[in-house]
């Protein structure tokens, strides 16, 4: 039997499912926008073929090891590196027997609908997971990738990929960009494959792993005096323009909160002095923090870049855990998240300029009818992001298109971004949402809410021409 039903997570009502499947089979072959997300650009740049399943599909989804962590299974066990360098299982056909030997675990998340999808739609495997398959079926996956079809670019053209957005620090390089800029394969029709975002939280938060020593070196690599606020703030403009060049389209910024201000100069001068002699107490630290977001956005009126705001999520909340494995390693739970105080002094500044485009996601969905879709649903500058981390799975698309459009409508929203390290999953994650749209678009012409040719047309857009637009892509 296969793994994926047609008809899967169309609703139930047999006349919104006929049109549900009309509307999906609309846009089910569009071309994937990507903007944001956190793959590694040296997949595309070095076109080297994969190592192994378990390198693939299971050690950089923090999806899938959160889970398995959180019944028993040491991710030592999964081949995570820890910090001391201790021991770490390196075997991947034992890490992968430990998956299967866990696949239960799965059962209605949305990890599962996108392993699935990846077995069947990209390696044509029609059988479940178990512990008495696991070997076939991991020498089915790492005979494919040791063949060209399943090279990053390949799969890259095959995924029907337009266009993706990486993200990286101010620090970066950008090595692998660089060498794209360089690469024939990078450009279709005048335009680039795969593009960087700016990330600058290693050197705007000062509660990050660093951030003294990080600022420093954004001054060696912009020759500017970041001993001073003004150094501070030239050498972000260089950094952005830099990254632009090769490509970025957006910011992004991973702040705990959605705080901004807006300080004059000589306070400004004062904190940043503070924070940089490693002075700064919590409050100073969310102060310039939230002085940094508005610092940001002027920039983006400058330089055109969207801003995005991706706030509310307690980082490595386990400090045992990042101590031994470092960060980004599924310890990072939401929290509330207020919007309405806490964007006033950005939007006081910049947000009646419709030329600034500002997108917020959110990990709180109490937010979302209560702060969000009215905030969207009338500054110029604002736009909301798709149903985000915790809640891009079926129900949490639902819940946001149900809560954000009565009031913020769909023209205030971006379509869809997959937000993933997961290469693989992105067609998975892309699939979920246009049949989760085309069902709620579906159920809106059975209740004559919306024409049918109204629907087909927002399909369209949800799909594919709000994100480009909304990422000036």
């Amino acid at each position: 039997m296969p793994l994926l039903h047609p008809d899967r997570l169309f609703p139930a009502d047999p006349a919104t499912r006929a049109i549900t499947r009309q509307l999906y089979h609309s846009v089910k072959a569009l071309p994937i926008i990507s903007p944001h997300g956190h793959t590694d650009p040296a997949w595309f740049a070095t076109n080297a073929a994969f190592s192994n399943p378990s390198a693939l599909l299971i050690q950089p989804d923090h999806y899938v090891f959160r889970m398995l962590f959180s019944q028993g299974v040491r991710l030592e066990d999964l081949g995570v590196r820890r910090r001391d360098n201790g021991h770490v299982e390196a075997d991947p056909r034992k890490i992968w027997r430990v998956l299967a030997k866990n696949w239960p675990l799965f059962r209605g998340t949305p990890s599962r609908l996108w392993l699935d999808h990846v077995f069947e739609e990209v390696f044509g495997i029609e059988r479940a997971l178990t512990p008495s398959n696991a070997d076939a079926l991991y020498d089915h996956i790492d005979a494919c990738l040791k063949k060209p079809e399943f090279r990053p670019r390949a799969l890259f053209e095959r995924f029907n990929i337009e266009v993706i957005a990486t993200t990286e620090s101010p620090l970066d390089a950008l090595s692998h960009h660089r060498a794209l800029a360089a690469d024939p394969w990078q450009s279709v029709n005048g335009k680039p494959r795969v593009i960087t975002a700016y990330r600058p939280d290693p050197v705007v938060d000062p509660a990050f792993d660093g951030f003294v020593r990080n600022v420093a070196e954004l001054g060696e690599i912009t020759g500017e005096d970041t001993g001073t606020w003004a150094g501070y703030l030239r050498a972000h403009r260089s950094r952005r323009a830099y990254f632009k060049n090769l490509g970025a389209t957006s910011t992004d910024h991973g702040h705990p909160s959605a705080r901004t201000a807006d300080l004059s100069l000589a306070e400004c001068e004062v904190l940043y002095a503070k924070v940089l002699a490693g002075n700064a107490c919590t409050l100073d630290a969310e102060t310039f923090r939230a002085q940094m977001l508005t610092e940001m956005a002027g920039m983006s009126l400058d330089d055109g870049l969207v801003m995005q705001i991706h706030p509310g999520a307690w980082r490595n909340h386990s400090a045992d855990m990042l101590a031994s494995f470092g960060r980004d390693k599924g310890f990072d739970i939401p929290t509330r998240t207020s919007y309405v105080d806490a964007l006033k002094p950005l939007l006081d500044k910049h947000g009646l300029n419709p030329k600034l485009s500002i997108i917020l996601f959110t990990l709180d969905e109490t937010s979302y009818a209560r702060e969000l879709a009215p905030l969207a649903g009338v500054y110029p500058s604002l736009k909301l992001g798709p149903a985000w981390w915790f809640h891009d799975a079926p129900e949490g698309m639902r819940r946001f298109r149900e809560q954000t459009t009565e009031t913020a409508g769909f023209a205030n929203t971006v379509g869809f971004n997959d937000d993933t390290r997961a290469f693989l999953s992105i067609p998975a994650r892309h699939d979920v949402a246009r049949r989760i749209d085309c069902g709620f678009l579906a159920r809106l012409v059975a209740e004559h809410r919306l024409r049918e040719d109204e629907a087909f047309e927002l399909a369209y857009d949800l799909s594919y021409r709000l994100a480009k637009a909304a990422y000036r892509l």
